[in-house]
C-alpha cells in the first residue's frame, strides 16, 4: 500500500475535550499536506475546519452523542443537524450502549434511524458513521448492533470511540464487524498508534481508520516505501 492510498483511508481526529483552536487550524493544514479522507472534530470546530477545507478534497465529519452514546435521540438529531448545517459531511454517532447490553432492539434501532433520516436528508454525499464499542460487548451483542445498523441502512460501523475503558480497535473486531455487517463499512478506531497496527486493521477489513497519530503513521508508511 502506498503512502497516498492508505491516507485516502485514514480520518485526521482531534475530539480530546482539551482541543483548542488553532490545534484544529494544525490539524486541517495536516491533512491537506498528507491527503487525508477526512478531518474528524468536535461539533463546536466545525465551522473552524470547513473554512480551512473549501476547496480541498478533505471533508469534516464530526460526532452525535459522542462518546457516551446516553443522550436523547432528539439530542444526536440535533447534533447531527448543526454540524451538518455547519458543513460537516460525515456524522459520528454513538449507538445506546446500555440499550444495546439490555437487548432493547426496537429502542437502538430506532435511535440510529433517526440520526440516519437526518443525514439523508441533507445529500446522498452525506455519510452516518455508528459505533458500537465492540471492546465492551459479547459476541452476540455486536451481531444484534450490526443488525441495527443495517435495519437503518448506515454507511459505516465504527469499532469503538477512543474513549471507552475497554479499549478501542482490535483485529477480531474489524474482521467480526466485516464478517457481519458487509455490504456496510468498516471504520476502526481507537488505539491506532502506529503503521503496523494501521495495516493490520486494513488487511482484517477495515475501509477507514480513525486515528490521531495519522502523521506520524503517513511518516512511517513513506520511510518504508523509499526503502523498497
Amino acid at each position: 500500500m502506498t503512502p497516498q492510498q492508505l491516507a485516502a483511508m485514514i480520518d485526521h481526529t482531534l475530539l480530546r475535550p482539551e482541543a483548542t483552536c488553532p490545534q484544529i487550524d494544525r490539524l486541517c493544514a495536516q491533512a491537506l499536506d498528507h491527503g487525508f479522507c477526512a478531518v474528524c472534530v468536535n461539533p463546536v470546530y466545525v465551522s473552524q475546519a470547513v473554512r480551512r477545507l473549501t476547496g480541498s478534497p478533505v471533508v469534516v465529519a464530526s460526532v452525535a452523542g459522542f462518546p457516551l452514546g446516553a443522550n436523547t435521540t432528539a439530542a444526536k438529531i440535533e447534533d447531527a443537524r448543526q454540524a451538518i448545517d455547519a458543513g460537516a459531511r460525515e456524522i459520528d454517532m454513538v449507538l445506546q450502549l446500555g440499550a444495546l447490553i439490555a437487548g432493547e432492539k426496537n429502542r437502538v434501532r430506532d435511535d440510529i434511524a433517526a440520526v440516519a433520516e437526518v443525514v439523508r436528508a441533507a445529500s446522498p454525499d452525506h455519510v452516518l458513521k455508528v459505533i458500537l464499542e465492540t471492546a465492551a460487548l459479547s459476541p452476540e451483542l455486536i451481531a444484534l448492533g450490526c443488525r441495527c445498523c443495517a435495519e437503518a441502512q448506515v454507511d459505516f460501523i465504527k469499532t469503538s470511540s477512543g474513549f471507552h475503558p475497554a479499549g478501542g480497535a482490535t483485529e477480531q473486531a474489524v474482521r467480526t464487524l466485516k464478517k457481519l455487517a458487509t455490504p456496510i463499512k468498516i471504520k476502526a478506531a481507537g488505539g491506532i498508534g502506529d503503521l503496523k497496527t494501521a495495516l493490520s486493521m486494513i488487511e482484517a477489513g477495515a475501509d477507514r481508520l480513525g486515528m490521531s497519530a495519522s502523521v506520524d503513521v503517513i511518516l512511517a508508511c513513506e520511510a518504508l516505501s523509499s526503502r523498497r
